[in-house]
């Protein structure tokens, strides 16, 4: 047997146990197209139709093989609440039981004149996609409404005694996402801007007021953030041997030790996407 017909028996025997029932002609059918389109990306490294194409196994001529997926992705009845989310709340009560969970929200240019505002779970050295949002644009952040819109999508996914860590960049320290991760038992640990304004001890000041050179790190514990006066929570400014800039962290944790260790495993993300964009992503 071919390696690539190793490969897809492997995947569809995966899928296929995640089906609660015996498929029906028409579910085996698109079982079988995603199983092929997950076999070419696996095999081929890409995700363009053509490069899937090639190396699914498959008797039909490539060009078949592309106007199949390609009809696949943009039948309306293949959703992401049919054919995506019960394999991702599978994946997320999976490693929620052997340990913390760490989600890391951000987002990034995509396909053509696209923006997308993603949260990936973090396993190993990978981020894996759970949740995302898809607009037209070129740049910019997303209001911190669609943070929440999504926030909550993923919280509906995650079962509910589960240890879950957040991490994000300094589009998302909004005030309302703290609170909702706040309520819903969750840490965070997010990047923050160095203009921002603190208060301690009735004194107000901004993060770049604390002038750090590197090497240094300092904790503030119970302060007010923001001219908002959200909190209490953590700042931590700590400023890297080696690193052009200081970072600027907002946290519900209790140590900046903490905070610092969590938010690190924010970067699996932009492996993520610099894989998309190597890959020819779309």
């Amino acid at each position: 047997m071919s390696d690539a017909r190793r490969v897809y028996r492997r995947i569809k025997t995966s899928l296929t146990q995640l089906y609660p029932h015996q498929l029906n002609g028409h579910q085996a059918r698109h079982l079988h197209t995603l199983t092929g389109m997950i076999s070419g990306i696996v095999l081929n490294k890409k995700c363009h139709f053509e490069a899937m194409a090639r190396k699914a196994p498959d008797q039909t001529k490539v060009e078949s093989r592309v106007k199949r997926f390609r009809r696949c992705v943009q039948n309306e009845q293949v959703n992401q609440e049919t054919y995506f989310l019960p394999f991702a709340e599978m994946l997320l009560a999976s490693l929620g039981s052997t340990g913390p969970l760490v989600l890391a929200m951000d987002g990034s240019e995509v396909g053509r004149h696209c923006l997308a505002l993603m949260v990936s779970v973090i396993y190993q050295k990978r981020a894996l996609p759970v949740a995302w949002v898809v607009v037209e644009g070129s740049k910019g952040h997303f209001p911190e409404q669609t943070h929440l819109e999504l926030l909550d999508q993923v919280q509906a996914m995650v079962p509910s005694d589960t240890d879950v860590i957040f991490v994000g960049d300094g589009e998302f320290d909004g005030q309302q996402l703290q609170a909702a991760i706040t309520a819903a038992g969750w840490h965070y640990a997010c990047r923050t801007a160095h203009n921002r304004w603190l208060c301690e001890a009735d004194t107000w000041f901004q993060l770049n007021e604390l002038w750090l050179q590197p090497g240094d790190q300092i904790i503030l514990s119970e302060v007010l953030f923001t001219q908002q006066a959200y909190g209490p929570v953590l700042v931590v400014a700590y400023w890297e041997p080696g690193y052009k800039d200081p970072l600027y962290l907002v946290s519900n944790f209790a140590l900046g030790s903490e905070a610092i260790y969590w938010y690190r495993h924010r970067f699996r993300i932009e492996t993520f996407f610099s894989d998309q964009k190597s890959r020819g992503f779309q």
